[in-house]
């Protein structure tokens, strides 16, 4: 991390089926090892796959399931005298995205579906249903959070 300046945001470019630059971001977070046609292969079959379960337009139930799993406060460490406080603090918009993107993958890896297209897409409609681990992940950090409300006036 420089000490000089903010590392400068790159350009992504969207994505060639539904030109949606969320879309891209989840493809490069699901991508392993450089692999970009195999992480494009998985999100559009999985979207192809929430079309035919669920009748909607896969992007709707996509960006739908984003704004279920975005959390709006989360707790951040602080160190006061000696003792170290969970304070809530509220969530800026490209980290709420960053971490809704992260925590579906991470809940559609632990799914128990044969493939990953399966699981991506039953945690994508899990979670447009206000369901799933992913949703899960969100109650509890929201949970922390007002536990630890009174010790907002740590917020800096």
């Amino acid at each position: 991390m420089s000490r000089r300046h903010r590392a400068e945001k790159r350009e992504i470019n969207p994505d060639p089926k539904f030109g949606d630059l969320i879309v891209t971001k989840f493809m490069n977070a699901i991508m392993l090892d450089g692999k970009k046609s195999v992480a494009e292969s998985i999100v559009y079959g999985a979207f192809d796959s929430v079309q035919g379960k669920s009748k909607q337009e896969p992007l709707i139930v996509f960006h739908a399931a984003l704004d279920n799993i975005a959390p709006h406060v989360e707790v951040r460490s602080r160190r006061v005298g000696g003792a170290t406080y969970q304070v809530p603090v509220d969530v800026r918009p490209e980290r709420r995205q960053a971490l809704a993107i992260r925590w579906l993958i991470a809940a559609a890896r632990k799914r128990n579906e044969t493939t990953m297209v399966d699981r991506l897409s039953g945690e994508l409609l899990d979670a447009s249903n206000n369901r799933g681990s992913a949703v899960k992940k969100r109650e509890d950090t929201h949970k922390m959070a007002d536990a630890n409300r009174a010790f907002s006036h740590y917020r800096w």
